[in-house]
């Protein structure tokens, strides 16, 4: 039960740092506690932990714009931040961990501001049907982290031009275009700021929990560590990952988002496996080359090796069996 609220606000605008930080509250998080932490990134493209960056991302042209490419622990899309943009994060044990309550302190901070909201789709928040907040999720060894989007003022020519949205996925939401599919929030209130915002997200957090908040001091953090996930998260093998001169590769858009196989065969055996995917589940995605590696490039043995992954979620019964059919159509 949380019995304690934690903020914690920051003017850093680099997002290998800002992605650190994220780690670090969400891994010492106490038992009961719920941090909110609001941060903003500086002309950033962020992709999802299984995501294939020079697929989502025009990564040549932001990063000769002087842009950041970063790769997130969690599951979801490719998303556009810059200073137009609010994020923010809920770091809290799994125990206490509730997407609709966390979710609700987002809805009511956009209400107190004039702006009526709901909540869509697998991890999507929107008004007057479209999306202002893109949300997605991070669990490991019972710590969760909750994160996203809130668009105030973005810059959407810049985020069309450097994100690739796949026509497929546009057409699943009847719109045409990345511009078309996405709200600023100053466009349904003229008014707003990002500074007003961040302060009515925090009003909004205590109202639905009921409790004041505090704010976490400097002193709480311990920088060494912070700076070796900052390392991490900078690194180009992390970012951009291994390039493999795959023989083999398929891909098709499901219900829960999109999937792309790639394998390097050799004498029919496969040697290697990237799995690319903006679905939820990233842990089941992440298992998929390694029960692989060392499979008959064949339907039955691939899919076999692929049943004595745990379930966790009723999604990775489904996702086996899309992917399954997908195999068996492309093999």
């Amino acid at each position: 039960m949380i019995h304690k609220l934690s903020t914690y606000i920051t003017d850093n605008v680099n997002p290998y740092k800002n992605l650190a930080m994220e780690e670090y509250l969400t891994l010492h998080a106490e038992p009961g506690e719920c941090i909110l932490f609001l941060w903003q990134n500086r002309h950033t493209v962020v992709i999802g932990k299984n995501q294939n960056c020079w697929k989502e991302c025009k990564v040549n042209y932001l990063e000769e714009d002087g842009g950041f490419l970063v790769r997130r622990l969690s599951g979801g899309g490719a998303v556009f931040h810059d200073l137009g943009n609010l994020n923010f994060t809920f770091c809290v044990r799994e125990a206490d961990y509730d997407v609709d309550r966390q979710s609700e302190v987002i809805l009511q901070a956009v209400r107190m501001l004039g702006i009526e909201a709901e909540k869509t789709g697998r991890n999507d928040i929107t008004a007057e049907g479209r999306k202002f907040s893109g949300n997605a999720f991070y669990k490991t060894k019972g710590f969760c982290y909750h994160h996203g989007t809130l668009l105030v003022d973005v810059d959407k020519e810049n985020m069309s031009k450097y994100l690739n949205v796949s026509r497929e996925k546009l057409q699943t939401k009847s719109v045409e275009s990345v511009k078309s599919r996405v709200v600023n929030l100053k466009e349904l209130n003229p008014d707003i700021s990002v500074t007003e915002l961040r302060e009515k997200m925090i009003q909004a957090f205590e109202k639905v929990y009921g409790l004041d908040s505090e704010a976490i001091l400097e002193t709480r953090f311990d920088w060494k560590e912070i700076e070796e996930y900052e390392k991490t998260f900078s690194s180009w093998e992390w970012k951009y990952g291994r390039k493999l001169p795959f023989q083999y590769s398929m891909q098709r858009r499901f219900r829960w988002g999109d999937m792309e196989l790639q394998f390097q065969v050799d004498g029919g055996i496969v040697q290697a496996v990237n799995a690319f995917s903006d679905g939820m589940a990233q842990a089941f995605v992440d298992t998929l080359p390694k029960v692989w590696q060392g499979c008959r490039y064949e339907e039955q043995s691939l899919c076999q090796a692929m049943k004595g992954i745990p379930e966790e979620s009723p999604l990775e019964g489904q996702m086996k069996e899309d992917i399954a059919q997908l195999l068996g159509e492309c093999i």
